[in-house]
């Protein structure tokens, strides 16, 4: 049952304020951060002000009107309530818990619903492309998300079949957190099979959504769902995309939002590398291997600080090191250079976990790639 304003006098919180706001139709992020902004950034003002204060401000009629009557629209403690069921959380605009990235887009959500324990502790990589990927773009997908994964990254994605699902999966494969934008509300699953993925996601990452419980896909859903992906991110990978679809909406929102941008090649014959080879000819980078992004970040540079590693993974001391790096830097030893393929042959270890290894290495000038693709050990 609704809020009813003559028979329950209790006055709104600030959390139920920013929940109420979050999911009016008719008014978006734009127009909700201006009011805010106009009105001293308590959502409790926004909604007890008059309809001559919201026009004043700029809004329109269809959401003066959702404003004035929100009670017809949603109860916010009925949404708590299912927060508290689902264990989820709602981390509102001025909430210290929010995405620092967030903030810098011009149109940040007013709040986001999130599923698991991910603090956004560490920097974010964007891996997305088609939903219809091939054998090749999976691969490539996973083996990113496993080497950004190993450095210290949080992978971003959107859930989707294809691109989206192997880059979570490689991530979660690689022991790091991940985390999945959803276009819907937090309780449903799009697409149904990936419902196992989407729960493996909750327990050590995050699954973000900026609607509220019950809300289905519509036609702006999943670009809304985009501009947060890219917004979390410190740069967007489109590993295969056709001339349009979402991975190229994404693309183009990195873009408005300053965001470096790659795109893997593929074959020219390969429809689903087409956006990918129009945002090369367009001004993108070039991506071979998770070097490239880091060089571009400056990170290999030492120009920004190392992000964190994940749980297990070790820092590389100046002295000496440990575990896979210590294994991998006793293949290399006597001058011997050998791929990730020699490694892992040498190791028994997945290609993932070799990229991995050497990607710290590298971070740690351990190790480096020369032109023909093999590594060798530095000093």
């Amino acid at each position: 049952m609704k809020a009813d304003p003559e028979t329950d006098p209790v006055p709104l919180t600030e959390r139920q304020a920013f929940l109420v706001l979050n999911a009016l139709p008719e008014i978006g992020p734009i127009g909700l951060n201006r009011l805010l902004a106009d009105l001293g950034g308590d959502p409790r003002r926004v909604l007890e002000s008059s309809g001559d204060r919201l026009r004043e401000a700029g809004i329109g009629p269809a959401a003066v009107t959702a404003i004035l009557s929100w009670r017809e629209h949603f109860d916010p403690v009925a949404e708590e309530g299912k927060l508290t069921r689902c264990g989820a959380d709602f981390i509102a605009a001025g909430d210290r818990g929010y995405p620092s990235t967030l903030r810098l887009i011009h149109d940040p959500p007013i709040g986001l619903y999130r599923l698991g324990p991910h603090a956004f502790d560490r920097p974010g990589i964007a891996i997305v492309g088609t939903r219809r990927a091939t054998p090749y773009g999976r691969a490539v997908a996973r083996r990113l998300a496993a080497e950004f994964t190993g450095a210290g990254f949080c992978i971003v994605s959107g859930l989707a079949e294809g691109i989206d699902t192997a880059a979570h999966e490689g991530a979660l494969e690689a022991g790091g957190p991940t985390v999945a934008v959803l276009g819907t509300g937090p309780d449903l699953v799009f697409p149904s099979g990936n419902r196992q993925l989407q729960q493996r996601i909750a327990a050590t990452g995050a699954v973000l959504s900026e609607f509220p419980f019950g809300r289905r896909a519509t036609r702006q859903s999943f670009p809304m769902r985009n501009r947060i992906v890219s917004g979390l991110s410190e740069a967007v990978i489109v590993v295969e995309s056709g001339v349009a679809g979402g991975a190229m909406i994404t693309a183009g929102l990195a873009g408005e939002q300053g965001k470096p941008l790659f795109a893997v090649p593929g074959r020219i014959d390969q429809p689903t590398s087409a956006g990918c080879h129009q945002l090369l000819r367009d001004g993108a980078s070039l991506l071979t291997c998770a070097q490239d992004v880091l060089q571009e970040l400056s990170y290999l540079g030492g120009l920004r600080p190392l992000p964190i590693p994940p749980r297990g993974a070790r820092r590389l001391a100046s002295g000496s090191v440990e575990g896979d790096e210590a294994r991998l830097l006793a293949c290399l030893a006597g001058g011997e250079a050998l791929t990730v393929d020699g490694l892992a042959g040498a190791t028994g270890w997945p290609a993932a976990r070799v990229s991995a290894g050497l990607l710290l290495l590298e971070l740690g000038r351990r190790a480096a790639r020369r032109l023909d693709g093999a590594y060798e050990a530095i000093g």
